[in-house]
């Protein structure tokens, strides 16, 4: 079971390191660097909703891993219309755009489903999910490197092709889902709610009621506006650097994919640190430790450079391990133990929702107008300058978080 489990996570991130690091390079080479933000924010918007709507139909009416294999099958199919249409002479953005913005809505609802599956098959069978996941959700994050280096060395991360491998692997997961352990439904249903609270998954808004809860799920948000700004724009500014004639040869600049692969062998790492932490430290002390890597991470892109400053964006990858990890598994185990069983599956959509949509919609639109205004304007001199002013702010904005975090957050812990 634990095996199969595996499989299933190797698939899910696999699906999406073909193409979530290297899709802002290949917009850039296509000349739409500009509205980069706009893909990204995408997968926040449809966050906001489709977790939500999937994490309440598979608690009442689907079983979740029947429930997963439909949101690839669709997936999959938008995703490798994407990548076709991407090829054809006179793409046009919004054509593209709308494609690849149904493929995600579907992506988006697999994650919490996938942790679901996960989640319910490891405690029918008498696992502690804290010990149990880590090491299971570890091959995700492997799965996530081998497409992201594939991608580069296929020579891909700048043309649409990236969007056929993802759609391919996409196809193969729905397949392979039917065969997971099947998951509970019940369909028992609060009649004090009505249609519109139970279709749409709102009852998991209960859990706002608890403070605890409701402080993590506000933080939660405003971590969640760090996720998506290096997927975004790691890749676009470190392959800037072939125009600056010191760096344009350097192996950073050549192949910024599996430079920045480099984060994701850290998440394998820091992934199997996590039960020890959270244990030893508590959820607040974990997601301080997430909160200062995120400042880490974005100051030393700011002051790293492909040549000499090539080892601060080596050690700014390796912090994102923490920044992701700590936040966004933790965050998922700490959910699954403070909610029931028949309200799992909606509170892991409520998490995804706050976390890949308001915070990720907002940090990905912020972060580009920061770009744009830096970077992207006609009126810019010093691109690079510009990049690098950019980081600062966005490391700027994670150290105020953690400021106001440390302060405000106080739950008690067993």
């Amino acid at each position: 079971m634990r095996l199969r489990l595996t499989i299933m996570n190797f698939l899910e991130f696999a699906v999406w390191g073909a193409y979530l690091t290297s899709m802002g390079a290949y917009l850039a080479e296509a000349g739409f660097g500009s509205i980069i933000g706009w893909f990204y924010s995408i997968q926040g918007v449809v966050s906001l909703f489709m977790p939500g709507i999937m994490g309440i139909v598979a608690d009442r009416w689907i079983q979740a891993q029947k429930l997963l294999s439909l949101c690839h099958l669709m997936a999959g199919l938008f995703m490798g219309t994407t990548g076709f249409y991407g090829m054809t002479s006179g793409c046009e953005i919004g054509i593209l755009f709308t494609l690849y913005a149904l493929s995600v809505a579907f992506f988006m609802p697999t994650i919490a489903l996938s942790y679901s599956v996960a989640f319910n098959a490891l405690s029918t069978n008498g696992y502690d999910t804290v010990k149990a996941f880590p090491p299971i959700r570890i091959w995700g994050t492997i799965g996530f490197i081998c497409t992201m280096v594939t991608v580069d060395l296929l020579g891909f991360q700048t043309t649409s092709k990236q969007f056929l491998v993802s759609a391919t692997l996409s196809l193969v997961l729905a397949m392979y889902s039917l065969t997971l352990p099947a998951s509970p439904v019940n369909e028992q249903t609060d009649k004090s709610s009505s249609l519109i609270v139970r279709i749409f998954g709102l009852d998991s808004f209960k859990l706002f009621k608890k403070k605890k809860m409701a402080l993590f799920f506000i933080f939660s948000m405003f971590i969640g506006v760090c996720l998506q700004i290096t997927n975004g724009y790691a890749n676009p500014f470190i392959t800037s650097f072939k125009d600056v004639a010191e760096y344009a040869d350097t192996f950073g600049a050549q192949h910024a994919n599996i430079l920045i692969s480099l984060s994701q062998i850290s998440e394998t790492c820091c992934i199997l640190l996590i039960p020890f932490f959270l244990k030893k430290f508590g959820i607040k002390k974990v997601m301080m430790i997430a909160i200062f890597a995120w400042v880490l991470r974005f100051g030393l892109f700011g002051l790293g450079d492909t040549g000499s400053g090539l080892w601060m964006f080596v050690l700014s990858c390796i912090v994102y391990g923490v920044a992701f990890d700590f936040f966004n598994i933790s965050g998922a185990l700490f959910v699954d133990k403070n909610t029931d069983a028949d309200t799992r599956s909606s509170a892991q959509g409520l998490f995804m929702m706050m976390t890949n949509g308001f915070g990720a919609t907002v940090g990905t639109l912020s972060a580009q107008a920061v770009v744009n205004a830096f970077v992207y304007d006609e009126g810019v001199s010093d691109a690079l300058a510009g990049w690098r002013t950019s980081w600062f702010i966005f490391a700027g904005y994670a150290l105020v978080l953690l400021v106001l975090f440390a302060l405000i957050f106080r739950p008690k812990e067993k």
